[in-house]
Parts: C-alpha cells; sequence; structure tokens
C-alpha cells in the first residue's frame, strides 16, 4: 500500500471557491479512482486561500489483473464460410489476440463475436500521471482566468505543484503556453509567519509539515480553532459571540493560519439599531459580533438583540501583532458606524410616509414603471385577499396603511447604503413615525423567506402585504411575457411562487389562488392593454410546478400521489387545487398516511379498476347522485342493483365527508361498498359492462362512473400507481 499526495499551490482563492473545490474534489477524485479499479483506504480532501490538496493513503501500488468480455462485430460479419473476414482479423489485431479466441455467442440480436481479454493492471503511478491533469481541469466555478501565454483557464494563477507518491516525485507536468509547471516536493508556507519553501519529505506527513510552516490545511481543524477562540475571546469581556454558519465558513477559507482578535467601537454607535451595527460588522466586514449574556424583550415581548461594543476579526497574520491588527479594523469599523449614525438621524427627522412619494424615482422595472406604481398594485392585490379572508375593518385598514408604507425604506439613506437591510430599516423607523405595531411589523414581514433557511410571516397582515408584494411581482413580469427559463431567474419568480404556496399553507389562510390570480391579472391587464393573452394559463402552470415539488420533496409526498390530487391534464380538478391549497395540501398527505399504512391498497383496485372503465362512458366527473344517472329497470342481475343500492348509501357519507373534509370517513365508506363492486365485475352475479345493447352498457359504466366520481372527492385514482 502507498500514500500519495496531491498539492495545487496557486494565488489567495476566493473562499467561496475553497468550498466548492473541495466538495468537487470529494466527489470526483474517489469516482475517477474506482473507474480505474482502484480503492484507497481514506482519501482526505484539504483547502486554504493558497492551496487545494488531496491525500490519498492506503493506495495499491497497481490496479488487479482482471478478465473483461468484449463484444466485437456481429457473427455473419466477421465469419464467411466458416472463415475469418477483415472485420474478425481487424477485431482480433484491436484487442490483441489470436483470431483463435474469437467466440460466437448468441445475444438479443444475433450471434456476434466475443473475446475474453485478460488485462494486466497498470501501475498506481502510471494512472496517477494522468488523472491529476484531469482533476485539476475538471474543477469548475466563477470567473476563472487565464494567465501568462496559454488557454489553461482556474480560479487564480497556478504557482506550485507538489506530486508525492510515498517518497518519491511523480513527475507531472502541468501546460499552459510557454509555460510549464512540474511537480516537486515543494511547497509555501505562511506568507508571513514562514515565508521560506517548505519541503515535503513523505506524503503522509503532509498535514505536519505545514504546521510546523503555519499553515493548517484541513478546513475543519481551521474551523474548530477559529470557534474556540471566537468564544473565548468573547467571555473574556463578558459577552458571548455571535458565530453565524455563512461567516464563519467564509472567515474559514480566508485564513490559513487563524487569530482570534479582538476590537472595540465607541459605546454612542450603540444607539444604532442592532441590525445595522452587525450588518457593518458581518456582511461589510466579516467580524463577529459580540452580544450581552441575557436578551431582554421589547413590549410584545420578542425577543432582542443586546450588543457589547466589541467585534471579533479573524486575522491570518501575526498573532504578535494583533494590537496593530485590532487598531487598524477599529478605524475601519469606526468610519462605518459613523456614516450609518448619521444616515439613521437623517432618516428619522422625517415620518416614513413621506418618503412614499419619493418612490416614483425609483424603477421597478423598465416597462412596469416606479417602485410607487408597484406599490399602488400591492394596495389592490391586499384588498383582494382581505376581502377573501373576510377579516375585520381593523385589521383590513392595518393592510392597507403596511401596503402603503412596505417599500418606502427603500429609498432612505440607511438603505441606499446598506441595501440588505430593506424591510428592517422600515420597520424601525415605522416605530418611531408612530405607526401601529401591526404596521411595523408587516413592513418588515412582507419581505420573507429572503433565504431556503428563513422564516415565515407569523402575522396576518404580513402574511397579506407578502402574498400581495410576490403575487404583483408573478403577474407583472410573466404579463409581460418574461417566463423563466432554464437555470435563468432574475426575478427569482420561482422562490416567489414557492413562498406564496408556503404562507397559504404554514398559516392555514383559507385562500383562492385560483381567483385570486384571476383578480391580479384582469387588474393588471387594466393598466397594461398589451398583457400576454396566455398569462393565466401560465400562472396556473407555473403554480402547480411549484406545489408539485414542494409536496414531493418537501412533504414526502409520492409522484403518482401529487398527480392524483392535481389531476393529469383534468382542468376541472386543477382548478380545484387552485382553489383550495389547505384542502389540496391535506389529500396528498392524507394518501401518502394511508399508502404507508396499508389502507391505501384495500380500496385501490376496485376505484382504480371502476375509474379506468368509467372513462369510456359519457358521465361527467361530478354527478354523485345514482337517481340521476342510473335506471334501475335496465338490471338484468342481482349484482346491479346491490351496486346502485350501495351508491345511494354512499351519497351522504361522501358528501359529510367532503364537508367536514374528513377524508378517513370516505376511505371507510369506499372499503365498505368494495366487496360489492368486485361481485358486479368476478361474483356469480357479475356482469359484462360493455354489453352489446347501448342502453345497458350505458347504464353499467355510469355506475362505474358514479363510483370514480365518489373517490374523486378524495382523489383521480386512475393517476394512482400500484404499490
Amino acid at each position: 500500500m502507498t500514500t500519495f499526495l496531491l498539492e495545487v499551490g496557486t494565488e489567495e482563492l476566493p473562499a467561496s471557491f475553497v468550498e466548492t473545490a473541495i466538495s468537487q474534489w470529494r466527489s470526483l477524485i474517489p469516482d475517477t479512482l474506482a473507474e480505474n479499479f482502484l480503492t484507497p483506504k481514506a482519501t482526505q480532501v484539504y483547502g486554504t486561500p493558497r492551496r487545494l490538496a488531496v491525500l490519498i493513503s492506503g493506495l495499491p501500488t497497481q490496479q488487479p489483473d482482471r478478465e473483461e468480455e468484449i463484444k466485437g462485430p456481429p457473427a455473419q460479419a466477421a465469419f464467411k464460410d466458416g472463415k475469418p473476414t477483415k472485420a474478425a482479423e481487424g477485431f482480433a489485431r484491436k484487442q490483441g489476440v489470436e483470431l483463435s479466441d474469437l467466440e460466437i455467442r448468441p445475444t438479443d440480436k444475433g450471434d456476434f463475436v466475443f473475446v475474453n481479454k485478460k488485462i494486466t493492471g497498470r501501475t498506481t503511478a502510471e494512472i496517477l500521471t494522468e488523472l491529476v491533469p484531469q482533476w485539476i481541469n475538471k474543477l469548475e466555478g466563477k470567473r476563472f482566468m487565464r494567465w501568462a501565454n496559454g488557454d489553461l483557464r482556474f480560479s487564480r494563477p497556478l504557482r506550485w505543484l507538489v506530486a508525492l507518491l510515498d517518497r518519491e516525485i511523480l513527475p507531472i507536468a502541468i501546460e499552459n503556453g510557454s509555460e510549464t509547471l512540474k511537480s516537486d516536493r515543494i511547497s509555501s508556507g505562511h506568507r508571513v509567519l514562514h515565508p521560506q519553501p517548505v519541503e515535503i519529505a513523505n506524503a503522509a506527513d503532509y498535514a505536519e509539515t505545514l504546521r510546523q510552516a503555519y499553515i493548517e490545511v484541513d478546513p475543519e481543524k481551521r474551523q474548530e480553532k477559529i470557534i474556540a477562540e471566537v468564544k473565548a475571546t468573547a467571555e473574556n469581556v463578558g459577552g458571548i459571540a455571535e458565530i453565524s454558519a455563512d461567516l464563519l465558513t467564509e472567515v474559514t477559507n480566508l485564513v490559513e493560519w487563524p487569530t482570534a482578535v479582538i476590537g472595540k467601537f465607541d459605546d454612542d454607535f450603540l444607539i444604532l439599531p442592532p441590525e445595522v451595527i452587525t450588518t457593518v460588522m458581518v456582511t461589510h466586514q466579516r467580524y463577529f459580533p459580540v452580544l450581552k449574556n441575557q436578551t431582554n424583550g421589547d413590549k410584545t415581548g420578542k425577543q432582542i438583540t443586546e450588543l457589547l461594543p466589541y467585534f471579533i476579526t479573524i486575522s491570518n497574520g501575526d498573532p504578535a501583532k494583533s494590537a496593530i491588527i485590532a487598531n487598524g479594523n477599529e478605524r475601519v469599523i469606526r468610519a462605518r458606524l459613523a456614516d450609518g449614525q448619521f444616515f439613521y438621524k437623517s432618516d428619522i427627522a422625517k415620518p416614513l410616509e413621506s418618503y412614499v412619494a419619493q418612490l416614483e424615482t425609483v424603477t421597478f422595472q423598465e416597462k412596469l414603471g416606479s417602485v410607487r406604481e408597484k406599490v399602488n398594485r400591492i394596495i389592490k392585490i391586499a384588498s383582494f385577499i382581505t376581502d377573501q379572508l373576510s377579516l375585520s375593518a381593523e385589521k383590513a385598514k392595518d393592510i392597507q396603511r403596511a401596503a402603503l408604507l412596505c417599500k418606502a425604506d427603500l429609498v432612505s439613506q440607511m438603505v441606499y447604503e446598506f441595501p440588505e437591510l430593506q424591510g428592517v430599516m422600515g420597520e424601525k423607523y415605522a416605530r418611531i413615525s408612530g405607526e401601529t405595531e401591526a404596521v411595523a411589523t408587516a413592513i418588515f414581514e412582507h419581505y420573507l423567506p429572503r433565504g431556503a433557511s428563513d422564516s415565515l410571516p407569523d402575522t396576518i397582515t404580513g402574511q397579506a402585504i407578502a402574498l400581495a408584494d410576490k403575487l404583483d411581482t408573478l403577474v407583472s413580469i410573466f404579463g409581460l411575457g418574461m417566463l423563466p427559463t432554464g437555470s435563468s431567474d432574475p426575478f427569482a419568480l420561482r422562490r416567489a411562487a414557492t413562498a406564496i404556496v408556503n404562507i397559504i399553507w404554514a398559516a392555514d389562510l383559507p385562500l383562492n389562488l385560483y381567483h385570486l390570480l384571476e383578480q391580479a391579472a384582469c387588474e393588471f391587464s387594466t393598466i397594461y392593454p398589451d398583457t400576454s393573452p396566455d398569462l393565466l394559463s401560465q400562472l396556473y402552470d407555473f403554480f402547480l410546478q411549484r406545489i408539485r415539488t414542494l409536496l414531493q420533496e418537501e412533504r414526502g409526498v409520492d409522484y403518482d400521489l401529487v398527480n392524483a390530487v392535481l389531476g393529469e391534464n383534468d382542468p376541472e380538478y386543477t382548478e380545484r387545487g387552485l382553489k383550495d391549497l389547505l384542502d389540496l395540501r391535506d389529500r396528498a398527505l392524507f394518501l401518502q398516511s394511508i399508502r404507508n399504512n396499508g389502507i391505501l391498497n384495500n380500496i385501490y383496485e376496485t376505484v382504480n379498476r371502476s375509474s379506468r372503465l368509467a372513462k369510456q362512458g359519457e358521465l361527467d366527473t361530478i354527478e354523485l347522485e345514482p337517481k340521476q344517472a342510473i335506471d334501475p329497470k335496465l338490471f338484468q342481475k342481482s349484482s346491479e342493483q346491490e351496486f346502485y343500492d350501495s351508491l345511494v348509501q354512499l351519497v351522504p357519507k361522501t358528501q359529510a365527508a367532503r364537508e367536514a373534509r374528513d377524508y378517513q370517513k370516505l376511505v371507510d365508506a369506499l372499503a365498505e361498498i368494495a366487496p360489492t363492486v368486485s361481485n358486479f365485475f368476478d361474483g356469480p352475479e357479475s356482469v359484462l359492462v360493455m354489453d352489446s345493447d347501448p342502453a345497458i352498457q350505458r347504464n353499467r359504466l355510469n355506475l362505474l362512473g358514479l363510483l370514480r366520481n365518489h373517490a374523486r372527492v378524495l382523489a383521480d385514482f386512475g393517476a394512482i400507481v400500484k404499490s
């Protein structure tokens, strides 16, 4: 067994690329080794801002010998009159075997020539020499660059290459125009703490050798060191560090030998909202904020963050110079916070409502006009939502007020400088301006969810404005015919549609999305006469795609059960689902639960068989009353009468189940009728559904159609696949 080390030295890499490159290699390298019949004991991928490395231990010295069956030309082309043709000779020559080694074997497509070829395993060194350039060249990332006069593209210029098989240098050359980067055993240490070259004697000693040169190549160990030092540093000043996962990951990939450095800013800046200070720290300076040990609640009981006048930065420099590093960072944050303080005082000098008129100067989209015009559309859609939910006059007033003010902070000086604070500052300024708590909260909540892990709006006012804002964006952009394609979605329309469905589901809002889209589209088309004629159908299809994804990927509902509640090529069923998203969700989850516990199997065969046959009839999918669709005088066997009587008894049970949305009652009723239907199909008194008499045939198909219709109250069983 042997150990292989590859280190690719570079100029400073973006932190995001270090993360993605490590992830790519963790998948690519084991896969390519397996393709070459090499299975190591362990593969460790490392990365710092100046290097990517992989240490592969427990590699065999060569591939195992193996036999491989190779298919050649058809037998009739390889042999004629029992003698080999040029096709057979060429195949044998290519495979390096004798003609006598060829065998003729039958296949599904006729007789073919085969050969069992013995392949001697190649050396691991030879294979790695071929694979290493592939590993480097197959890495993907944003904004790759060229340098020198070659065509090689990488995130940053390559500067050195270490390739060791145990103690031996594996000769590898990376060509880049007139430059050739050849492998060696010489690496680089820390720029400040160990500027001298580092010689790696043995591949297995790589990580420890680099540590001696003040390089921690293992990102997990660097992260552990950062967490420990940040926590300890915060405790030294009587606080606790706020360590966000994103910032921690970024900082980990920005340093090679981390040192936590504490800095301080003036207490006067603490009058700023905590979100302003932490945005300056985290987003702009990559500092860790220091919080007080306890959190307090505001007058609403909401927990608020209290900061201490400290920050922690992670230095990649000399720990002995920490005081100098802290002073430099303190000057930077002091200037940033002073700007923030000026913006804040200027913004609160006038009420939030005064900013609304200025939204006329901000363009939402070239053809859609200003943000002020968008606000008008949000106000209108919010009124549709209010009416559907039958909210009180007080709540309706809050919703209209929040809709008017929801974008006002976009033209404040603070949000202009720190765009990530939109909504956050709107909430603060609304409170200072004397707006109600509901309005202030809604201004912040209407942007939710901001990210995949973010929460959804909690208040009905926030939910209404969030829905109105996102619906307007969807209707407006779709109305211009600017549908998202592939990975291109500049207005984040997929995220907006997903958020709308999730908000409705999370808050159990009894909204008719089908009608809401219709109202919004109608309103939009009166303002913009050139609206796409397919607007509504495109919106409905778009939402169905999002609903399908949410049910399958986030709720764990099987694809066929999702089809069964959405309806396949069934506009009537689709419309039902969009009119009542809560019922749609509940039916999908209920179907999954009765599949999991086996109850679905008890009724599946009966209902599915009936549904398939019923398609050949003419009964609509709405009718439930047997007396309207069946003529008992046409019955010829007792099984038909029994089926009819069971359907009569099923009607009130189905109606009760639908009204109460208690689908277990419907399933129980279908299970009760199942033996009767089975007797209709296969019992002693079974019938031929497709009777030669058209009237009898229609009567029997209507019996099956009625059963199908009762089952459709829950789902389209014809779309369900037998499990």
